[in-house]
């Protein structure tokens, strides 16, 4: 593997694009070379169906990973948050570099805070998980499916007030000039980052008070610096097991250079922590479940939330699991969650037909 070209299955949305490149950049050398090679997946062939809605967890990741299964690649660039708990038994994880910041941000046209959205915000998510946290927070929020990569989802966020605006300078331009076009609007339109301008042209059916993504996301698509957001604290509002975490999967005799160039250590605690909890307590991305790991010493400090559906109902702890034994001391805590009233929750979310985005009528 270490003298001929490196061929990654990636899928081909913008983020996807990026978060391969950031691989192949780490894994070429002089004598080897990386290429990338789109794939199209269940995922983003269902355009029109919610995240959860799309079956079992794996919709963005079995067809990159039945191409390294045949051969046909040398492995696979994930976000390790979409993969199933199971991997096939040809494949490992060959590497896990070192984890973006894993938080969830709020975004909203006037950067204001959860606390300060009136009551009745409507705010926009694909997450069970994030509505049920929404919900537990502030049950007084409308919230509503959002689908889109993360520059679609800002788009729909920024286009109504950008519109207004837009509307309400070329009026003033046509009253200040007799009619004639004026520079205000211009000046103004030119002033835009590009993903305003974007927004300017979009159509949309429901208008957003505010939307919930990855901060991790945000930053990789390279949108961050030109919006303001909110983090949301990752003890509080806890983000899906290894959410900002990219994993290459290969076969076992392409692993070694992947592991060797790539694996961060830390992150594969943190990430081997979040998902044996996940495991143990099952649900996939068809139960709201946050888990979120930090190593401190010889510790990790681990955080879960299990919530219903509609967030009224909720078994959250944190516990410091030895480091020595992570992996076992991770399936004992989630283990005692399933004891303390997390599997009825679990249970009672994938029995649930879709739910209903908001507890208000």
């Amino acid at each position: 593997m270490s003298t001929r070209t490196v061929r990654l299955a990636t899928r081909g949305s913008s983020l996807a694009r990026r978060q391969a490149n950031a691989v192949k950049s780490a894994l070429e050398t002089r004598r080897r070379s990386v290429e990338l090679v789109e794939v199209e997946t269940r995922g983003d062939q269902i355009r029109d169906e919610l995240i959860h809605r799309l079956g079992q967890t794996g919709a963005f990741v079995r067809s990159l990973d039945e191409k390294v299964m045949a051969g046909e690649l040398d492995g696979a660039v994930h976000s390790m948050k979409d993969m199933p708990t199971e991997v096939p038994e040809e494949l490992v994880v060959a590497g896990l570099p070192e984890r973006a910041l894993p938080n969830d941000v709020l975004l909203t046209p006037n950067n204001r805070t959860l606390s300060e959205l009136p009551s009745g915000a409507v705010v926009g998510t694909s997450s069970l998980r994030r509505t049920a946290q929404l919900l537990a927070d502030r049950p007084d929020l409308t919230v509503t499916p959002l689908r889109g990569n993360v520059d679609t989802r800002v788009e729909k966020l920024l286009a109504p007030a950008l519109q207004r605006e837009h509307e309400h300078r070329l009026d003033a331009d046509e009253n200040e000039n007799g009619g004639d076009d004026g520079d205000d609007a211009q000046e103004w339109f030119e002033s835009l980052s590009p993903i305003e301008r974007r927004a300017l042209e979009r159509e949309v059916d429901t208008e957003y008070d505010a939307i919930v993504l990855a901060e991790a996301g945000l930053q990789r698509s390279g949108i961050a610096h030109h919006i303001d957001y909110q983090q949301l604290s990752p003890v509080e509002f806890v983000p899906a097991p290894a959410q900002g975490v990219i994993a290459v999967t290969a076969l076992e005799e392409n692993a070694e250079t992947i592991h060797d160039t790539l694996d961060h250590a830390q992150t594969r605690i943190t990430s081997t922590v979040e998902r044996s909890i996940l495991a143990e307590l099952g649900g996939g991305c068809v139960a709201p479940i946050g888990v979120y790991a930090r190593l401190r010493g010889e510790y990790v400090n681990t955080v879960v939330r299990v919530l219903s559906r509609d967030g009224t109902e909720e078994i959250a702890e944190t516990r410091d699991l030895p480091v020595e034994n992570h992996p076992s001391a991770a399936r004992e805590f989630a283990a005692d969650l399933r004891e303390c009233g997390a599997a009825q929750l679990i249970e009672q979310a994938t029995e649930e037909p879709s739910p209903s985005p908001s507890r208000q009528e």
